[in-house]
């Protein structure tokens, strides 16, 4: 059996060495593996696979855990930025480590790494290596740029990761000023993009109608005052030529009923928003006028 039977057997991302001892490791054979180079010993103790995603590497050889957008994107919903790990630090923790050696942890080493110091609400559904999707969430409103954390949220619901319920408690243990944000969620976005913009738009007034059935399209991820249809897209969701050519088509059709179309890519709604937003701007006070419906 490979260490990577045994990690994958125990769903172990970060392993205790007493939990290797328990299903046949030696002190030895542990020693062997890490001067081997088929495991890692992330810290005192605990060990890894060579491909164990970095950002949990580092959140353990600190001596926290994942936290806000890392947890959530570990756990499959979407958190924005994540070039940096968030890493969740207990109060009492202690020989805390530079993400990358065994230096003591300083203002001056922590490599862009965020640190999470806030007790967590539901410290059970943490495990090993990452918080609990409800501290992920609650941290990312705390943290994030409003639209982002939205996003995040809407995508939990959506997914299925929370319910009203677990809405409820979020915005109960978020400050005052954010709290008006539960207002603008809502689970019928189906990516981190479309929840951007739909907030984008609406932050400068313009109607925007979420999920709308078009006869002779179908559902539309955006229809703007009745007669723009945006559709928010992800190279992961439009990859591929027979897709391209679904989509020129579903534009076609729009276009003989008299609806505009626009089809923002990711990077460009993600990361210059106010042009997407000033493109809209434009093209409905281009059109301000003109029939939605061609007879």
């Amino acid at each position: 059996m490979t260490w990577i039977d045994v990690f994958g057997e125990s769903a172990l991302r970060i392993a205790s060495r007493h939990q290797l001892m328990a299903v046949g490791a030696t002190g030895a054979g542990l020693t062997s593996a890490v001067r081997a180079g088929t495991l890692i010993r992330v810290r005192r103790d605990h060990y890894a696979l060579p491909a164990t995603h970095p950002h949990i590497v580092k959140a353990v050889r600190v001596g926290g855990r994942l936290a806000c957008i890392s947890a959530l994107r570990d756990a499959g919903v979407f958190g924005f930025d994540h070039r940096y790990p968030h890493i969740h630090m207990r109060r009492q923790a202690s020989r805390s480590r530079s993400p990358s050696s065994r230096h003591p942890l300083t203002e001056h080493n922590r490599e862009g790494a965020r640190l999470h110091w806030r007790p967590l609400l539901d410290p059970a559904q943490s495990n090993e290596y990452r918080v609990g999707i409800l501290d992920a969430l609650i941290q990312a409103v705390w943290c994030q740029h409003q639209w982002h954390a939205i996003a995040s949220i809407d995508n939990a619901l959506f997914l299925g990761k929370i319910d009203d319920d677990d809405l409820s408690t979020i915005f109960a243990h978020v400050p005052r000023r954010l709290k008006q944000l539960r207002h603008q969620v809502d689970r019928r976005s189906e990516a981190g993009q479309e929840s951007v913009l739909r907030c984008a738009l609406r932050a400068v007034g313009i109607e925007v109608e979420v999920q709308v059935d078009i006869a002779g399209v179908g559902r539309v991820d955006f229809l703007i005052e009745s007669r723009l249809v945006i559709e928010a897209d992800s190279r992961l969701a439009h990859d591929g030529w027979e897709l391209h050519v679904r989509d020129r088509d579903r534009d076609v059709d729009l276009a003989r009923q008299g609806y505009m179309s626009l089809r923002p890519a990711y990077n460009r709604t993600m990361f210059t928003t106010r042009e997407v937003v000033e493109a809209v701007v434009n093209l409905l006070a281009a059109t301000r006028g003109f029939p939605t419906i061609v007879g």
